[in-house]
């Protein structure tokens, strides 16, 4: 296991909430940035640290190595990146205590590494243009502990091998296709097997699933409103065309059987025996929220072509 430091700086909701880290592969001028290619190093199972505010906000858990993507919806920041980057799977977990390192600055300043250090050696305050660093284990005890987490609880809640399929199998499926080397194809097929770019920019609209309430990313997955093979290549990666919905309401809204109207009523199929709504305990009638305007233009498509 290795550990890393990230410096959200503007993009910390956007990051933390889609349970991705995103940067850009070179600096404006196209030369190396290392920490920017520190993305590459990051293997899963490795642990985060989130800094932003001043404050060590949550910790995650690296998921899968880093991808070259599009852009994900940071919604105007990040303004002036290039429209790919490294993408990299790390599921964060809010500090219910965030804690700011100037406080404890006599026990963590001794363990900056003497070469890019996240973290001004004097003030222990945060360094602009630093993104993702490495940091020791020893420094990352000492996080662990002032965050008052319990270290194997966290990572064992963080676990999210339900429903994915390991690269190898990815990669598999790309060599199939004969995508070798087209980097937006690869990554939306990753995005229809619920991973990465799409799964992230759900997740920026969808905080659970809206049927059962469940919030858990690990027991959710991000279902396509506008089916994948009806949607153009932006749609296919475009948050607003997703749900989060647990499996069993993903396989009733996948298959038109539900559906949801802009302001979030239940629609059911006259072809779906309610018996099954009973006994997957969904009452009906059912208002599950409204949604965003972009959301209802999919959804709208859903309920004239995909709705039986």
């Amino acid at each position: 296991m290795r550990y890393w430091w990230v410096n959200h700086n503007q993009t910390f909701e956007y990051e933390v909430f889609g349970g991705f880290l995103w940067s850009p592969i070179t600096r404006a001028n196209g030369q190396r940035n290392y920490f920017y290619d520190t993305m590459q190093q990051a293997q899963p199972g490795d642990l985060v640290f989130s800094f932003a505010k001043s404050h060590v906000q949550a910790i995650g858990v690296v998921k899968r190595r880093a991808t070259v993507t599009p852009k994900p919806e940071f919604e105007g920041a990040g303004a002036n990146w290039n429209d790919t980057g490294w993408f990299l799977e790390v599921e964060f977990e809010l500090l219910r205590d965030p804690f700011r390192p100037r406080d404890f600055k006599d026990q963590i300043l001794p363990l900056l590494p003497p070469k890019y250090s996240p973290l001004n050696s004097v003030t222990a305050d945060g360094l602009q243009g630093v993104y993702l660093a490495e940091v020791s284990q020893q420094m990352a005890d000492l996080l662990v502990l002032l965050s008052h987490r319990d270290l194997t609880g966290l990572i064992r809640d963080l676990e999210d091998s339900r429903y994915e399929e390991d690269d190898e199998d990815i990669q598999l499926e790309i060599q199939s296709k004969q995508l070798e080397g087209d980097l937006e194809k690869i990554q939306q097929i990753k995005a229809r097997r619920g991973q990465g770019l799409f799964k992230a920019n759900v997740r920026l609209y969808e905080k659970e699933c809206r049927v059962t309430h469940v919030r858990s990313i690990k027991h959710l997955r991000a279902s396509h409103i506008k089916p994948w093979k009806d949607s153009d290549d932006h749609e296919k990666i475009d948050g607003a065309n997703g749900l989060l919905l647990a499996p069993h309401v993903d396989h009733l809204f996948d298959r038109g059987f539900i559906s949801f109207s802009g302001e979030g009523k239940l629609l059911v199929s006259p072809k779906l025996d309610v018996g099954v709504l009973e006994k997957w305990a969904i009452t009906l009638p059912l208002t599950v929220g409204e949604f965003k305007p972009r959301q209802r233009e999919f959804l709208e498509y859903h309920q004239d072509i995909v709705l039986q």
